[in-house]
C-alpha cells in the first residue's frame, strides 16, 4: 500500500498556504477543506497528484484571503502575519527561509489575492506558469504578466536579507541582553538610528502600541518603560522564529509574545512583536516546512 500523497507532502502544502495567508490557524482550516475534496477524487486517474494537491490548496487559499481580508478591515491595530516556531535547519534553505520570514509576509500582504498566489507559486515553489493559470484561473500569459507586475512590486518593497547568520544571532543577543536588564543605552547601541517598531496586540494586550513606532530612541525608552511596568518576572530568550533567529518572551513562565527583527549592517532595523494571544498558538512546538 502507497503512502497517501496528501500525507506526503502535508508540509509543502501546509507552507503553500501559510504563505498565501500568512496564518497558520487559516492555513490549517485550507488543508482540512483541501483534504475533503481531495477524498472525493479518484486518486488513479490523478497524474499528477503533488500538482493536483497545489492546485486544490491554492484555490481554498484564495477563497480564504478574500474572506479574512474583509475580517482584517476592522482589526484593531497592525495586523502582523501569525509567527511560527522553526527549527534551525529552516534556515539552511536560504530561499525558503527568506519566503517565510515575518518580513517578507508582510511585504507579501500588500499584493492582491491572485497575485500573491501567483508569485509564491513562482518565485518560491518554482510551479511552472501552465499550473499556476489553472490554480488562479487564469491564462498562462496572463499569469506571466501578473508573475512580472508581482516581483517587481515585491522586489522594490523586499527587505535586505543577506545578512550572515552569525551577525543576525548577535543582534539578537544584544537585544535580548538589554531587553532582560532594562539596558537603555544597550538597545540604543543595537538598534538602527531609524529602525521601525510595529507591534500586534489585536486590541487585547495593554500597552501594545496601535501604529508603528519610529527610531531608536523612542523604541528603547517605550520598551524599557513599559518592560517596568510588568507586575511579573519578564523573561526574553532566543528563539528561531519563521527561519530566522527571533526572541520569545515570557511573563511568570508563560508566553507573552514572540519578536522577530530584520537586521542590516549588526544593528536592528525593524523589529516585529506579536502579542495577541489568538496568534500565539504556533510558537509552541516547530512547524514543519517544505518546498
Amino acid at each position: 500500500m502507497t503512502d497517501d500523497p496528501f500525507v506526503t507532502h502535508r508540509s509543502l502544502l501546509f507552507t503553500v498556504a501559510y504563505e498565501l495567508l500568512g496564518s497558520a490557524a487559516d492555513a490549517e482550516d485550507v488543508l482540512q477543506e483541501s483534504w475533503l475534496r481531495w477524498a472525493d477524487v479518484a486518486h488513479d486517474e490523478v497524474r499528477d497528484p503533488r500538482a493536483y494537491l497545489v492546485r486544490i490548496v491554492t484555490r481554498q487559499a484564495l477563497n480564504q484571503l478574500r474572506t479574512v481580508s474583509r475580517r482584517r478591515e476592522s482589526y484593531v491595530g497592525e495586523w502582523l502575519p501569525e509567527p511560527l516556531l522553526t527549527s534551525p535547519d529552516v534556515a539552511d534553505d536560504v530561499e525558503l527561509a527568506e519566503s517565510v520570514s515575518i518580513a517578507m509576509l508582510t511585504v507579501l500582504e500588500t499584493l492582491g489575492p491572485t497575485e500573491r498566489a501567483v508569485f509564491v507559486l513562482r518565485e518560491v515553489f518554482d510551479v511552472p506558469y501552465d499550473e499556476i493559470a489553472d490554480a488562479v484561473d487564469k491564462s498562462p500569459a496572463a499569469v506571466r504578466q501578473i508573475a512580472h507586475r508581482a516581483k517587481d512590486h515585491v522586489a522594490a518593497r523586499r527587505p535586505r536579507m543577506d545578512v550572515m547568520r552569525s551577525e543576525h544571532e548577535e543582534a539578537v543577543e544584544r537585544l535580548v541582553a538589554a531587553m532582560n536588564t532594562g539596558d537603555v543605552q544597550g538597545l540604543m547601541d543595537v538598534l538602527a538610528p531609524d529602525v521601525v517598531s510595529v507591534a500586534d496586540g489585536g486590541g487585547k494586550v495593554r500597552g501594545a502600541a496601535l501604529r508603528p513606532i519610529v527610531g531608536a530612541d523612542r523604541i528603547a525608552r517605550y520598551l524599557v518603560g513599559g518592560l517596568a511596568k510588568f507586575p511579573g518576572v519578564f523573561v526574553a530568550m532566543p528563539a528561531w522564529v519563521n527561519g530566522q533567529p527571533g526572541i520569545r518572551v515570557e511573563l511568570d513562565g508563560q508566553l507573552a509574545g514572540v519578536v522577530s527583527l530584520s537586521v542590516e549592517g549588526g544593528r536592528i532595523t525593524r523589529i516585529y512583536s506579536m502579542a495577541n494571544p489568538d496568534k500565539l498558538g504556533w510558537v509552541q512546538a516547530e512547524a514543519e516546512l517544505a518546498r
